[in-house]
């Protein structure tokens, strides 16, 4: 399937299989509970999240020398190899803890609206949000915001792109963090807490949500949360209804698409067998090199992915060397040379 980094008029950019899942219809309950019964146990939270961006070294730096992830794997878009695809995230890139960007020099700011993840939000140790704001006000990260959210404190504030993140406090995450970092194993980054989507509603992604095992939690006014038992830490899905709201469109710091996490292709196969037969539009399984993947589009919009945590991002490279040789696909190959010359630099 062919990828087109194009940018459209509304969500979403289009890399090939990106416009091939065209919108669902909400399914029925009925539906929901007798086809869902494999994806309940089968789905662990997120895998990963995929999103825009304009500068590769700008990007590189925030993520590794602000908010200190480290970078996993340097590789290119599989059809636009003149695009790298650079992912960060905790040691090995454990599901749940991986953030991708594809940065694209000629794309235009993305506007924020509908039919999009509206803020990605990672997890923090109990009591390290005043840590963060320190550092983040230190590093020149303006438009810090405190909020409470369903009871949890929060620090928003935005990426090189104008991207929305936040942190969250969240207590007792047994995750481990990347601690190769200048940010201590006492603050540092464990992985994803959450996303939250925006939608011009929220009952017909909530049933989708619910047929995917997750459980709605709680909600509060046009904001509801819905949370996966016995995930793998990065268990939360919020949806912030905005009727009569514009549609988003996507550029420079949008989300692209969110992954949810299974362990294997045999429950992948599982999962799209399901989604199938509730009526959603599924793509084939495609090799991602470093997981296997499958897409289809939500009711509101949103790219979603199933991806596996099978072969892993040392695949190709020593654990411990993870992300510093550039990475090519086999169909790209014979183009390092040239790739290497034309890629924009990246220093660390």
């Amino acid at each position: 399937m062919s990828e087109t980094l194009t940018v459209v008029s509304r969500v979403p950019v289009h890399l090939g299989w990106v416009g091939a899942p065209p919108h669902n219809e909400p399914i029925a309950t009925v539906q929901i509970a007798s086809a869902g019964l494999n994806m309940r146990k089968h789905i662990k939270g997120l895998h990963h999240v995929t999103s825009l961006a304009r500068d590769a070294q700008q990007n590189n730096g925030f993520f590794t020398q602000i908010l200190g992830l480290r970078r996993i794997k340097k590789t290119v878009n599989f059809d636009r190899p003149d695009v790298y695809h650079l992912y960060y995230g905790d040691t090995v890139g454990t599901p749940g803890a991986v953030m991708t960007y594809f940065p694209i020099p000629d794309i235009k700011n993305a506007r924020a609206g509908t039919g999009e993840v509206g803020t990605t939000v990672f997890a923090v140790p109990d009591g390290s949000l005043s840590y963060w704001q320190d550092r983040l006000e230190g590093l020149g990260i303006e438009d810090l915001t405190e909020a409470v959210r369903f009871g949890e404190r929060r620090l928003g504030f935005r990426g090189p792109d104008g991207d929305g993140f936040a942190l969250v406090e969240q207590a007792d995450d047994k995750r481990a963090p990347w601690e190769g970092s200048d940010v201590s194993s006492d603050h540092a980054i464990r992985g994803f807490h959450s996303a939250t989507l925006r939608l011009e509603e929220a009952g017909p992604t909530g049933e989708l949500l619910t047929f995917m095992g997750y459980e709605e939690q709680d909600s509060d006014g046009n904001n509801h949360r819905y949370r996966m038992a016995d995930g793998n830490g990065a268990d939360i899905i919020d949806i912030s209804a905005m009727p009569g709201a514009e549609p988003a469109v996507q550029g420079a710091g949008s989300v692209h698409h969110i992954a949810f996490a299974v362990d294997n292709r045999e429950q992948q196969l599982e999962v799209r067998e399901a989604l199938a037969g509730a009526g959603y539009s599924v793509t084939p399984v495609i090799d991602r090199d470093y997981f296997w993947a499958i897409y289809f589009r939500t009711p509101g919009g949103v790219l979603f992915e199933i991806a596996t945590a099978e072969p892993g991002f040392d695949r190709d490279e020593d654990r411990d060397h993870l992300g510093e040789a550039l990475k090519l696909p086999t169909q790209h190959a014979h183009l390092r040379e040239k790739l290497e010359r034309e890629l924009p630099p990246i220093t660390d």
